[in-house]
C-alpha cells in the first residue's frame, strides 16, 4: 500500500490531549455524536499502528475510508 488520505470515524467526541496527541491528523467532531479522523498514511503498518491508539483506549472505529484529496 503506498501511501493514502484516510477517514477514520470513531465513536464520541475526542478531547483536547487525545487530539493533541493525533499530530498529523485533522479531527472533527460531528453532529452525530461520532468524530473523523482525517489524515495521510504511508502504509499498512502506520493504518494498524493508529487503529491500534483507538482500540488501546475502548473507542469504537465506526469506518475507515480512502478519501479522494480535494
Amino acid at each position: 500500500m503506498s501511501a493514502h488520505l484516510v477517514e477514520v470515524v470513531i465513536t464520541g467526541h475526542l478531547g483536547p490531549s487525545l487530539t493533541a496527541a493525533l499530530e498529523g491528523y485533522d479531527v472533527v467532531g460531528r453532529d452525530d455524536g461520532t468524530s473523523s479522523v482525517t489524515g495521510m498514511v504511508g502504509d499498512q503498518a502506520e493504518l494498524r499502528a493508529l487503529l491500534a491508539v483507538f482500540d488501546g483506549l475502548n473507542i469504537e472505529v465506526v469506518s475507515v475510508n480512502r478519501v479522494t484529496p480535494a
